[in-house]
């Protein structure tokens, strides 16, 4: 479990120069206004689609295979829409890290905050069900400043970048978690606190079932959620947010605890929660990381779907 990161020398090395000047960069690019920074991003987002061929067919891959009754014009303009959320996702990144409070407070605006507090009543710890949005740092930092929480990550492979990264989600958080530490978020939810965890990518063979994902019969789905219910009995809730198509800001949607969850059954709670998944998403399908390659894991002898 991460807390607030310490500084160290070794990361003036000239080996993290380049990681320096690109996140100065950043730092200074947010310091835009905010209407700036949107018209920015979406022509960044536009612009990235030249030089992400491999990331533009695998989109295409995962629409087609999702949504097959989705006629080409509206499947390429989904795909557009998508890139031009990803390259607001670079700049919500910085938004997110950089920020000061007030800033973002005065970007967003939050729907049924009211949830989360009911479901962590006398005390019950939450499981806060998200989805890779590309607003998915901003979502985070706007979550924490409503009700500070943990959240699950996997570790950067660039030292600076961790340090970097923890230091800005830990603005309005209150710890990270790393997404192979079970046993820590099971501690934290029978301790109460909230915690964030995200089902919704394909995490690889072990530990995951296979369950249907829209038009997709079986989508690689991990069992980490039906694991965490079982052995510490959370309310769960989903929390996600929705940049605004106008360019005003955005909205956190936070719904009414999940009910009905099955906990007896693994396979049919990969199920129910690919259902969620599947809600949330539609919620602002061009804002989801279609960019990952969430069909990769396959059953046994099952030819591979890119």
């Amino acid at each position: 479990m991460k807390h607030s990161p310490k500084f160290q020398s070794g990361y003036l090395h000239p080996r993290y120069w380049l990681t320096w000047f690109g996140v100065s960069v950043l730092f200074l690019l947010v310091q835009l206004p905010y209407p700036l920074l949107h018209r920015l991003g979406v022509w960044m987002g536009r612009t990235s689609m030249r030089f992400m061929k491999r990331r533009v067919s695998i989109a295409r891959r995962n629409l087609e295979l999702c949504f097959p009754l989705m006629d080409e014009e509206q499947l390429e303009r989904r795909i557009v829409g998508n890139f031009e959320s990803l390259g607001m996702g670079l700049i919500e990144t910085g938004m997110a890290w950089f920020w000061s409070d007030s800033r973002v407070k005065r970007w967003f605006n939050v729907n049924g905050l009211h949830n989360i507090q009911a479901a962590q009543r006398d005390g019950r710890g939450a499981l806060v069900i998200g989805v890779h949005f590309m607003s998915l740092e901003l979502g985070g930092r706007a979550m924490g400043l409503c009700q500070p929480m943990m959240a699950m990550y996997r570790p950067h492979n660039n030292k600076l970048m961790e340090w970097v990264q923890t230091k800005g989600r830990m603005r309005s958080n209150k710890a990270m978690i790393n997404r192979r530490d079970l046993r820590g978020m099971v501690q934290a939810l029978k301790q109460g606190e909230a915690v964030w965890f995200a089902p919704d990518q394909d995490y690889g063979p072990k530990g995951s079932v296979f369950a249907p994902l829209f038009a997709v019969p079986q989508a690689a789905t991990t069992s980490g959620t039906w694991m965490l219910a079982r052995m510490a009995k959370p309310a769960m809730v989903t929390v996600v947010l929705i940049r605004k198509e106008d360019g005003s800001g955005y909205e956190l949607v936070i719904q009414p605890e999940l009910k009905d969850y099955p906990i007896d059954d693994e396979q049919q709670a990969a199920a129910y929660m690919n259902r969620v998944i599947e809600r949330e998403i539609m919620r602002a399908p061009n804002q989801y990381m279609w960019l990952h390659r969430r069909f990769k894991t396959r059953p046994a002898g099952a030819t591979s779907l890119y």
